[in-house]
């Protein structure tokens, strides 16, 4: 049954999109759900499967922007008509007709060519006098340029800016002729007029002046640039980022963190958590279970402002912030506050996953309360996140570095992460916001606490 496809509703705030490349040829033969084109978004890029089977026809091409509900081909009934080809295999027998004038001209265009080879042959004997001219020229001492003659472009526009005579100058370049180090070597040495000359002329009066040598700038070079579009993902980043700094009143908060009983949990039953469930044991997942403790806190940490109301969210949707090649994405848990540190592993696991591939969807990126950013996996010690917006809260991680610290009045070397909480000032006391991060530093220094849901 034929059908249009058209963009379907991408998720919030997202209203168009860019067609990066076409998955089917058009005129090829589709199937129900077969990918037919992939569409980059202001969040992600998306496959949009045919709606139904047929032939596909393409309306927008490549590179196209193209709007929510647009139609951007249609899908007809039958298959492909390879009867199509015919035209082209009767162009092909037709050929070697076509090709016999072109035969023709080439012989007669060789005829012709004959006259011009004789042409060619007398052209030695022709060029003997001028050949005669080059070695007398070579032999002859060179000459001093005449005045104005053979000057650069940019010797002749320095000199027209300074209002200088070439003939003032002394050429150091080949023949005598001068060069811009020449002319910028006579500014910087001032001259002045010996007094048994006549009195001097305007245009010496005024190179006698002392004047500033202009500053050298450096012409641009090929190849030492590049310029490329910026992609819609890109760009949103850029937009949002931007956004964040104009409408929130961003504040960050910082404390430390003592990784020894997590480290050591790790090491401990990493081996054993990875056979029994499949994925390595990471930090994430205690930082994940640790906010989702000081959210259950600290409530408004994980709000939002909308107009002059205040939205507190019932469930926790960790934003986790993921590099790719086509620069940062931060796909959601849904739902992390019931989750096991098992299903938030793979959960993570399984959105990075999708994230470097490519493949996020929509509903992968939308409804995020909360978002934590590991810096220290790229050997950041300390950060000042920005706000995911319409967020109010994220949380930045950062390398694991052992440093003396003093436990029990006692000086000890101890591996120690900086962590940093970035808040909307405008929603968020500095109370709440340093009450959260010590509910953090507290379930991660002691982890039984995460157990026992404390």
């Amino acid at each position: 049954m034929p059908g249009d496809v058209k963009i379907p509703t991408l998720g919030e705030s997202v209203t168009e999109g860019v067609i990066v490349r076409w998955i089917k040829a058009d005129g090829a033969t589709v199937k129900v759900d077969d990918p037919l084109l992939e569409l980059e978004t202001d969040k992600a890029s998306v496959e949009l499967p045919a709606p139904a089977a047929g032939v596909l026809r393409i309306l927008k091409q490549e590179g196209a922007k193209v709007q929510v509900g647009e139609t951007v081909a249609r899908i007809e009934e039958g298959a492909a008509q390879p009867a199509e080809k015919k035209p082209a295999a009767a162009e092909k027998k037709e050929a070697p007709a076509e090709e016999k004038p072109a035969a023709a001209e080439r012989k007669e265009a060789s005829t012709q060519a004959k006259p011009a080879a004789a042409e060619k042959k007398e052209a030695p004997a022709e060029g003997k006098p001028a050949e005669a001219e080059k070695k007398v020229a070579v032999a002859a001492p060179e000459q001093p340029a005449a005045e104005g003659e053979g000057l650069s472009p940019a010797v002749r526009r320095l000199l027209e800016e300074k209002q200088l005579e070439p003939s003032a100058i002394q050429g150091t370049g080949r023949g005598g002729r001068l060069t811009k180090g020449d002319v910028l070597a006579y500014l910087e040495a001032a001259p002045t007029v010996p007094p048994s000359e006549s009195p001097p002329s305007p245009v010496s009066t005024r190179a006698a002046a002392p004047e500033p040598a202009p500053a050298a700038v450096a012409p641009a070079r090929a190849g030492e640039a590049e310029r490329v579009p910026m992609s819609r993902l890109r760009q949103r980043i850029a937009e949002r980022l931007v956004q964040a700094q104009h409408t929130a009143a961003i504040l960050t908060t910082f404390n430390e963190i003592d990784m020894s009983a997590v480290l050591e949990l790790r090491t401990r039953y990493k081996a054993r958590f990875a056979e029994v469930h499949g994925v390595p044991l990471g930090f994430m997942s205690f930082f994940a279970r640790a906010c989702i403790a000081a959210l259950r806190s600290v409530p408004v940490v994980g709000a939002r402002i909308e107009g002059t109301d205040i939205v507190y969210n019932k469930h926790v949707n960790l934003g986790i912030a993921v590099g790719t090649e086509r620069g940062l994405v931060v796909p959601v848990v849904h739902n992390a506050e019931a989750m096991t540190f098992a299903e938030i592993e793979k959960e993570i696991e399984r959105l990075a996953g999708l994230a470097r591939q490519n493949k996020l969807s929509i509903e992968d990126l939308s409804g995020g309360t909360f978002t934590i950013s590991n810096g220290g996996i790229y050997g950041s010690l300390l950060s000042t996140p920005i706000l995911n917006p319409p967020q109010s809260g994220i949380l930045g991680m950062h390398k694991i570095e052992k440093r003396p610290v003093v436990v029990d009045d006692q000086i000890v070397v101890r591996p120690m992460m900086y962590v940093a909480l970035s808040y909307d000032h405008r929603l968020i006391d500095g109370k709440e916001a340093v009450t959260f991060l010590v509910r953090v530093k507290e379930a991660i220094e002691d982890p039984t606490r995460l157990l026992l849901d404390l």
